[in-house]
Parts: C-alpha cells; sequence; structure tokens
C-alpha cells in the first residue's frame, strides 16, 4: 500500500479523472475526501470507493461560488486531519472561437481553473504537514498544443497559467516540504466528452475516430484509470525529489 497512512483531497473526484485517481489513492491505501457540487454524483462515487475498504469524506461545495474556497477550506479544517496530498482537478473546458469569447464566458474559466486552484492551495497548506505533502494539478495538452476545429484560446490560457502557478508554487513552497506538480491529460474517455460525442452525426463520428488514429501514437484516447499510476507516484515517498514538473500523460499525442 504505497499510501497507506495518508489523507488525499481531491476536487472534480465525483466522476472523470477526478474519480479515476480518486479510486488508484483508496487502491493504494489512501483515505480519500472528494469534493463536487453534485449531491448524487457524490454519494455513488463514494459508495463505490468505500467498496475498496477506505475511508470516503464527501463534500458538496460549489467552488465556483464566491464562498466556495472558504465553504471547502472550513470543512476540511474541522474534519482535524493532516492532508498529505491535494489534486487540484475541479475546472471547465471552454472552446469557443476567440473573436466570439465572451467576458463572461473568460471570467467562469479563469475562476474555476486557475483562481480556485491558487487559493484552495493557499488556503489548505497551513492542514499539510511539512516535508510529506504534495499537490497536484491537473492541467492539459492544450496549454501548448492547439487542435484543427478546436478553438481553445480561453482553455489553453487558463491551463497554461496553471502550468506556471505549478512551478511558482514548487518553488515557493520547497522550503515547507510540499512537493507541487502538475498532470497535462491528452483527451479522456469521460461521460460528458460520450454524450458530446453521441450527439454528433454519425459521418462526424466516424470522422473523430480518425482523427483520434492519426492524432494519437499509442492509437486510442486515455482513460480515467491511466491516469490513477502518476498520481498515487507524485503523491508517493517515491516521488520525495520531484516537484514543478510537469507531467504529459497523453498516449504520445504531444510528442511533435
Amino acid at each position: 500500500m504505497r499510501l497507506s497512512g495518508m489523507f488525499a483531497v481531491v476536487t472534480g473526484g465525483s466522476d472523470g479523472i477526478g474519480f479515476g485517481i480518486a479510486e488508484a489513492f483508496a487502491r493504494n491505501g489512501a483515505d480519500v475526501c472528494i469534493i463536487a457540487r453534485s449531491p448524487d454524483k457524490l454519494n455513488a462515487a463514494a459508495a463505490t470507493l468505500e467498496a475498496t475498504g477506505t475511508k470516503v469524506t464527501a463534500l458538496s461545495v460549489d467552488l465556483g461560488a464566491p464562498d466556495g474556497v472558504q465553504e471547502a477550506a472550513s470543512a476540511l479544517k474541522n474534519l482535524g486531519r493532516p492532508i498529505n496530498v491535494l489534486v487540484n482537478n475541479a475546472g471547465t473546458s471552454t472552446f469557443i472561437p476567440y473573436v466570439e469569447a465572451s467576458r463572461e464566458q473568460y471570467d467562469h474559466s479563469v475562476n474555476l481553473n486557475v483562481t480556485v486552484p491558487f487559493f484552495l492551495t493557499q488556503a489548505l497548506v497551513p492542514l499539510m504537514p511539512a516535508g510529506g505533502a504534495s499537490v497536484i494539478n491537473i492541467s492539459s495538452y492544450f496549454a501548448h498544443k492547439m487542435l484543427p476545429g478546436r478553438p481553445s484560446s480561453i482553455y489553453s490560457l487558463t491551463k497554461g497559467a496553471l502550468n506556471s502557478l505549478t512551478k511558482a508554487q514548487a518553488y515557493e513552497l520547497a522550503p515547507r516540504g510540499i512537493r507541487v506538480n502538475a498532470i497535462a491529460p491528452g483527451t479522456v474517455d469521460t461521460e460528458l466528452r460520450r454524450r458530446t460525442i453521441a450527439a454528433m452525426p454519425e459521418e462526424a463520428q466516424r470522422a473523430m475516430g480518425e482523427l483520434v488514429k492519426r492524432l494519437y501514437p499509442l492509437g486510442r484516447i486515455g482513460r480515467a484509470s491511466d491516469l490513477g499510476g502518476i498520481a498515487v507516484f507524485l503523491a508517493s515517498a517515491e516521488a520525495e525529489w520531484t516537484t514543478g514538473a510537469i507531467f504529459d500523460i497523453d498516449g504520445g499525442l504531444t510528442i511533435t
């Protein structure tokens, strides 16, 4: 059990990438707190995680709300447990042409993808044990790679900012013994993506399948479970000399 005795907090942990990472933590011995908006999804995710034998805390909090970060931080403080791992996964994806983007869309994305991890990490630093804590930010290949037909100015901006924040956090928190790294996934098969693809015409679905084969050297998009291993490594003592790094976990998408 590589994470035995640890307590890990995963935002956006009720489904998709966040749940995949939370499940990997649980299977490696960590107690887990998952944070998300929907109580129903949280309860279902918590039940699945508890089946692994781990202790699970589910916090229904809208981190994007004005008081969301403070609400989550207060609830975690009240648990009275040191936080060994924080995964900043909650966020939003906005793909709209640059010339059509509104200020509202911009502010919403920057808030969830940059401001929330900035201030949530800041609020939780006092709860992290010196010399034994790890922060993992979930970035994206869109920070440095654009794709045809996917106008990503807003999204790319936020993930590029998150990468820079990761390095700055790593530098400033290193004296406290807190390591900060980021995982930059390629496209991952989530419920939201499946719904999006299912709504496309059959011809567009076929084209998307062919595009995946062309873009990904390993021939497929990712699964949430594909990110669990790297997250467990970064959370564990095996990564005690690893900080300020951005890990591209993307099936080879960004090789070129």
